[in-house]
């Protein structure tokens, strides 16, 4: 088991008495006596000692107070599990408490057990083993989830007498000031300095009064395996009723940490500032602010983060007398003895230079949403040339259609996109949407889809349009070299065009498990029996490639393992495109329309199959993934045209003595 080792000496028990207290008291715990029960404590967590617990296929973690003599008031399980068990049951992600035990025969201390959440634990707070784009997701995730825990009625939840309502910021000066005048193992001045501040200048209007945490740091949280979501929020000893800015602040602190002072869980000296792709301060605090309906600036913003330092400061003094006193949760608790003088220095630091949020002083670094120097050089590039050569050449494309609208050549691209195409491509403003090609990001890409959204036919002047950029990203990332030379490389020079062809009119697309048309192997071939339709691109007449998703059935797999994709040339016998559809009454066929075509007992090679057979899934969740993303940016770089072209009429139309935006509207309501 990761992040475990072995039960520490100073902190073993009778694990025989645990397994016969959660074979007794947890419903499905496995009874099989052959079944061994594994102990191991975890690595991390400089407070309550943990454990995972196993029998079988059952996960479970236990949590107990530390052995020996404790500080007053701490290590409180009991509260742990008493506000852990109201949150499960509103929704909140916890792991489920299921018991419990205040018998200290067992393990020596009161103890509860969970359920074991399956999921990823950063210890490391730059997030160095994600992309810079997931280290973003990820914090903003944790800032919408601690306003979620905000914004939860404590009072409905029945943890009436779980905190006071009043006087949280005085209680927590002399709650900490108290526990590290108790485990003080040295004179440190600023320490006292800092506490005598704080309590000279507690906030004015400290009455708002939610569920705090205590213990924000970005390891408290479980995310999803695989998603920027967070699925569980752990570690709930110092959880009480108090001001949420304190929460806030204590999550903050990691953008004013003194350099050379270690970071609790952190296994490297990098400034958060200088990781790519981490949210600022500024950032979290607005997401977070947006996320309760809050206004900026925060209230007593200097004063919680002063709060912050010393009560990470006592903490951590506790933390190292324990180390020294042998009961401490953590293996690597020693080290921290060090680290106390300067987080109060910190503290003190941050009181003199009233670093308030009004004055919007947060260690502001860049956008959240920031193009690499190649993504913004590419991007203005690109509108020079929309301005000098696209725009322009709207007039001429929309009369090309007009007076083609009844003939077959409204399918075909009028001359003088393909005349642009060539200058984009000597321009080198040619397949922009690939990485692997562009070296841009998909992050720079989205900025560039933006701004082509604003033409309709601007993407096919830059070769990034649907469907072909998706097909050319299927080709490239699960091609193999023959099918790359033959379809890939004419799709990137322009050469041809292509379709893809999953929905289907019989069927519930919406769930493709549903697809119909089948895939069936016969010999050294494939054969194609099915019909599809909404097949964008189809009706280009350099359209020559289709892709197709159709099942070939194993019912020995799972149902996202019956179906594969397939290159289909246009020109195979028994390929029909049988009509084009329209929406609303348009056959968009500046994008070569969307058709319904017919495979009826359509040959191809066996070396045609993408990938191999019940990879279909897998293809289409590669394909769509950036594709949603490049879609979304067209359609608000087309809604910020429209909103563009609207306002420049509101200022030029004048109707009855006025511009239209000096007009007006009001109604009047009679009872």
């Amino acid at each position: 088991m990761a992040d475990t080792t072995p039960v520490r000496k100073n902190h073993s028990f009778d694990e025989g008495a645990v397994e016969r207290v959660l074979s007794a008291r947890i419903p499905g715990f496995p009874q099989d006596p052959g079944q061994p029960f594994t102990v191991r404590q975890y690595r991390w967590g400089q407070s309550n000692p943990t454990f995972h617990l196993q029998k079988g296929d059952k996960e479970y973690v236990l949590r107990k107070r530390p052995p020996g003599t404790l500080l007053k008031g701490a290590h409180q399980v009991a509260r742990e599990y008493r506000v852990q068990k109201a949150l499960f049951e509103v929704g909140f992600p916890v792991p489920k408490p299921l018991m419990f035990v205040d018998d200290h025969s067992i393990v020596g201390t009161d103890f509860y057990v969970m359920e074991c959440v399956q999921g990823r634990i950063f210890r490391d707070v730059n997030l160095l083993e994600v992309k810079p784009a997931e280290r973003c997701a990820l914090y903003l995730a944790m800032m919408a989830m601690i306003a979620r825990l905000h914004s939860i009625d404590w009072r409905a939840l029945g943890l009436q007498g779980f905190g006071k309502e009043h006087s949280y910021s005085k209680r927590q000066v002399l709650t900490w000031t108290a526990q590290y005048k108790a485990a003080a193992s040295a004179d440190i001045p600023a320490m006292e300095k800092l506490s005598e501040w704080l309590i000279n200048n507690l906030p004015d209007n400290d009455q708002e009064a939610v569920i705090v945490h205590g213990d924000l740091r970005i390891e408290n949280f479980v995310f999803h395996p695989t998603e920027a979501r967070v699925i569980a929020v752990l570690d709930w000893e110092l959880s009480t009723i108090g001001n949420p800015i304190a929460d806030l602040a204590y999550a903050c602190m990691p953008f004013y940490w003194p350099s050379g002072t270690p970071f609790p869980g952190c296994s490297n000296d990098i400034a958060i500032q200088d990781v790519d792709g981490v949210p600022s301060c500024g950032e979290l605090i607005s997401t977070y602010s947006h996320c309760r309906g809050l206004h900026l600036p925060l209230p007593n913003w200097t004063f919680f983060l002063a709060l912050s330092y010393f009560k990470i400061a006592s903490i951590l003094q506790g933390v190292y007398t324990r180390a020294l006193l042998g009961n401490a949760s953590a293996e690597d608790a020693h080290k921290y003895g060090g680290s106390i003088r300067p987080l109060a220095e910190t503290g003190l630091q941050l009181c003199h230079r009233k670093l308030e949020s009004s004055k919007a002083k947060f260690p502001w670094r860049r956008g959240m949403f920031q193009q690499s120097v190649l993504g913004e050089s590419v991007l203005q590039q690109l509108r020079e040339f929309s301005k000098q050569h696209v725009y322009p050449a709207e007039q001429e494309v929309a009369e090309y259609y007009a007076a083609n609208v009844q003939s077959i050549l409204r399918w075909q691209k009028p001359p003088i996109i393909e005349a642009l195409k060539h200058k984009a491509k000597a321009a080198g403003l040619w397949n922009l949407f690939l990485p692997a090609v562009s070296g841009l990001t998909q992050l720079d890409y989205a900025f560039i889809a933006e701004e082509t959204g604003r033409c309709f036919f601007a993407p096919d002047v830059f070769n990034c349009q649907a469907p072909d950029t998706g097909n050319m990203e299927v080709l490239h990332l699960y091609g193999i070299e023959e099918q790359k030379k033959r379809w890939l490389e004419p799709l990137l020079n322009g050469e041809i065009h292509s379709c893809f062809c999953m929905t289907e009119p019989d069927v519930a697309s919406s769930d493709a498990t549903n697809v119909e048309c089948t895939i069936h192997r016969d010999g050294e071939s494939y054969v194609i029996v099915g019909k599809k339709w909404w097949a964008s691109g189809a009706g280009n007449p350099n359209c020559k490639i289709a892709v197709v998703m159709g099942r070939t059935e194993n019912k020995h797999l799972p149902r996202h393992k019956q179906h594969s994709m397939i290159l289909v040339p246009m020109d195979t016998p028994g390929v029909k495109v049988i009509r084009p559809l329209t929406v609303f009454g348009y056959d968009d066929a500046v994008h070569g329309g969307h058709f319904e075509i017919h495979f009826d007992n359509v040959r191809v090679p066996v070396s045609n199959i993408l990938l191999g057979e019940g990879r279909g899934f897998e293809i289409a969740q590669g394909r769509l993934g950036p594709g949603r993303i490049h879609h979304c940016m067209r359609t608000i770089g087309t809604a910020e045209r429209a909103l563009e072209l609207l306002c420049q009429r509101a200022a030029q139309r004048k109707t009855f003595g006025k511009k239209l935006y000096e007009h007006v509207l009001t109604s009047v309501v009679t009872e």
